[in-house]
């Protein structure tokens, strides 16, 4: 079977060149995106009187039986073909004759695969927005159950103040929810039609292009031929979400395999989502958080990669921008997988309360409360935090925590101190007296699961195709 391109040409290209050209073994995937685009094509050159009623109604029928067929196995795409687009143009061409020859008239694979991408990346958003967002859901349901779960909030990864794992858990929301707004924004930027640039400047047919961008569900159409070929800023967006996305689990992920260690034993991972040792029969690992901590560097590259591929292209389309598909291809595979195993890892995992809480009480997480409460008593701030660290040295020479200490011990450091010092330092009284906005008290705790709730269940939800009036 010749090439669409072999009129240019004496001799057939040598096998070696058919590998390394080819795309067909990645870019299968998108076939379905490539005949809706076609078929969004020829009905638009039947619109404009560019091909007969007759024409169309074959051409689109042919690639609705196609597409049945590939859905169904039955297809196996030609290497020598080297794309998606051409595989599906021979396949035409074989079963319906001269006519199929026909549907490429007035595009390019420039336009065409550039329509492809822009298609996949927006259904690929949302179904990703949908997996974020069932996430988040999880954590907040985690969430409402932990309210009260006291444990030390960190920096430097050193006690530093006592808090509540749902506290915790709704930082982490925080940042789905900036991922969801990531991809909503991919989304966008992605929804603009490039059909009818053709090669670079467009054609002499007197093409529709908001009659295909709206047939396809595009909001709005590239406006300058050169750029909508040329362009694939939207897939480096659609990388640079996911590595943010990734960063962001990968963060968790480290946490989780801190908590699961003996020395921390805040949690206990479910069996079904932890490993074994092939020599040691007494470990349990957390190969699920480490492979999404791994993975991230996987995502990162692929944004490099693209970001590198791009850099020194001049207008319009070049072959190296065959290279935008398997970076991107494998970051939303990645995406899809880290995400629904990870859902399910903390979805089945125990926590271990009681440690967390003696952990809370451990490392002096309340000396700030002191300092505070001196603060109230009418002490400067920086007299008051000086005071508290001399006490704090005290109760490390004694081997105590602030609520060990006498009332007697206290006033030797500092005659202010009086009884109600116990009520401020109060583990459980540090963590709700914080109930301001953004704060670990279960009151602020509680509006902040249900604002997430709110955007998980509704903001977040799939983005709707607009089409034009």
């Amino acid at each position: 079977m010749s090439k669409a391109w072999s009129g240019r040409f004496n001799k057939a290209t040598d096998s070696l060149t058919d590998d390394f050209n080819s795309s067909i073994h990645f870019d299968a995937r998108l076939y379905r995106q490539d005949i809706e685009g076609s078929i969004a094509h020829v009905k638009m050159l039947g619109k404009q009187n560019i091909l007969e009623d007759s024409e169309v109604n074959l051409i689109v029928k042919g690639l609705e039986e196609i597409l049945q067929e590939i859905e169904s196995g039955k297809i196996a795409f030609d290497i020598r073909m080297e794309d998606i687009h051409m595989n599906i143009e021979a396949l035409l061409i074989e079963r319906i004759g001269s006519v199929g020859k026909k549907l490429h008239t007035g595009r390019s694979r420039n336009d065409q695969v550039a329509t492809d991408m822009r298609l996949y990346l927006k259904e690929m958003c949302n179904e990703l927005i949908g997996e974020i967002s069932d996430l988040g859901l999880v954590l907040l349901k985690l969430s409402k159950k932990h309210t009260n779960t006291i444990m030390p909030g960190y920096t430097h990864l050193q006690r530093a103040q006592p808090i509540t794992l749902a506290h915790h858990l709704t930082a982490y929301t925080e940042m789905l929810k900036r991922d969801v707004t990531r991809f909503r924004q991919v989304y966008k930027m992605s929804d603009a039609s490039p059909l009818g640039a053709g090669a670079l400047a467009t054609t002499t047919y007197p093409l529709d292009r908001y009659y295909t961008a709206n047939l396809l569900g595009f909001s709005s159409i590239c406006q300058n031929s050169l750029d909508a070929v040329s362009d694939r800023d939207f897939c480096i967006d659609f990388l640079e979400a996911a590595a943010v996305y990734m960063m962001h689990l990968s963060r968790f992920s480290e946490e989780i395999i801190i908590w699961c260690s003996s020395e921390f034993n805040f949690i206990t991972l479910d069996d079904a989502y932890a490993t074994g040792s092939s020599i040691m029969p007494q470990k349990k690992n957390p190969d699920i958080a480490e492979l999404v901590r791994g993975k991230t560097g996987r995502v990162y590259g692929h944004l490099m990669g693209l970001l590198t591929t791009m850099k020194g292209l001049p207008l319009a389309y070049n072959k190296d921008m065959q290279e935008d598909k398997e970076p991107v291809f494998d970051t939303v595979d990645t995406l899809m997988m880290v995400t629904r195993t990870f859902k399910q890892m903390v979805n089945t995992m125990t926590v271990n309360q009681d440690t967390m809480l003696e952990a809370a009480k451990g490392g002096f997480t309340n000396a700030t409360d002191a300092a505070d409460w001196l603060v109230k008593k009418g002490v400067p701030f920086r007299d008051a935090h000086a005071i508290i660290g001399k006490l704090v040295f005290y109760a490390l020479e004694q081997e105590k925590n602030l609520d060990d200490l006498s009332l007697e011990e206290y006033q030797s450091i500092d005659p202010v101190f009086d009884k109600t010092i116990y009520e401020a330092i109060d583990i459980s009284n540090c963590v709700n007296a914080r109930n301001i906005i953004g704060g670990p008290a279960k009151e602020s705790v509680v509006r902040a699961i249900a604002i997430n709730e709110n955007f998980f269940n509704s903001e977040a939800s799939p983005i709707q195709k607009k089409t034009q009036d």
